[in-house]
């Protein structure tokens, strides 16, 4: 009977790439079968040629024929014999697992200001000491003071945030016995809201002309 001949792909053998299809896999199969290299080679070619025929997408990707190499020899568990116009990829090679990325906040318990707040205490420790600098700090002390108000907070101190901003700079910026005054938290948060009510306008309007629209037909 014809339905004891059918085929499940958990009975398949596995695709290692499988937007190539099974035709395919078969095909490098039947080149790793060959024992003349040289006819191994011409199968490797052709192979090539294929498999650039069903990736179109990727002939202005740069090394595209590089690529195309690489997968061959993926696709053939690294064990077809043939001469390839790159260098050879290598099974350790392809399965090294990459360096773990670093977390690029250096005070995890201070997100709320952001990772470029470090990034701006780092530049403003390599000016010189002036008026520059100084309308430079207190910039900084604000825009921290504006997040930590973003942080679903109503107010804040200024002390706190030179505090932070002592801390965040390894002790090289002190700005806790100033007697200059950061922007009020009450207009800082006007503005936040002031934003946040423009946001919603734009969207009842929109939501109004849809209506309207509606209407129409």
């Amino acid at each position: 009977m014809i339905i004891d001949n059918l085929e499940y792909n958990t009975e398949r053998e596995h695709l290692i790439i499988p937007e190539y299809g099974r035709h395919m896999q078969k095909m490098i199969n039947y080149a790793k079968s060959i024992d003349v290299k040289e006819e191994r080679n011409k199968v490797a070619k052709a192979i090539i040629a294929v498999m650039g025929n069903i990736q179109p997408h990727l002939r202005d990707v740069p090394d595209f024929q590089h690529k195309l190499w690489d997968q061959l020899f993926i696709m053939a568990n690294f064990e077809l014999d043939v001469d390839s116009p790159y260098e050879k990829p290598t099974k350790e090679l392809f399965e090294e697992r990459p360096e773990p990325l670093k977390y690029p906040q250096n005070f995890p318990k201070y997100r709320f200001y952001g990772n470029n707040i470090k990034t701006m205490i780092d530049v403003a420790n390599t000016w010189e000491e002036g008026e520059l600098k100084e309308a430079l700090l207190y910039t900084i002390a604000n825009h921290m003071k504006k997040c930590f108000l973003n942080w679903n907070k109503d107010t804040v101190e200024d002390a706190v945030i030179y505090n932070h901003l002592y801390e965040l700079s390894g002790g090289k910026i002190n700005l806790k016995g100033s007697k200059e005054d950061l922007s009020d938290s009450s207009s800082l948060l006007r503005s936040k809201n002031k934003f946040s009510n423009n946001n919603s306008n734009k969207k009842g309007h929109h939501k109004k002309n849809s209506n309207r629209q509606r209407k129409r037909h």
